[in-house]
């Protein structure tokens, strides 16, 4: 029991990181503000709670999609 918790954690957290660098990369690729305002603007635009919450329902919808997948195959 222990172990699948941590594992669910690991991977939702992974998860959470993945979304965030695509954020990330999104301010100094697709915008552009990011290379105008710097890093540390970039990284405050991107931490706010919605994006959070976007970021935490995608690692938890991901995280039973991959599981359902593991089960079946």
């Amino acid at each position: 029991m222990k172990n699948n918790i941590a594992r669910a954690l690991i991977e939702v957290s992974f998860i959470i990181f993945l979304f965030y660098s695509n954020l990330l990369m999104g301010e100094f690729e697709h915008s552009g503000m990011g290379e105008k305002r710097g890093l540390l603007w970039a990284v405050h635009d991107i931490f706010t709670f919605e994006n959070f919450i976007l970021a935490l329902g995608a690692a938890l919808v991901g995280y039973l999609v991959f599981e359902f997948l593991r089960s079946k195959y």
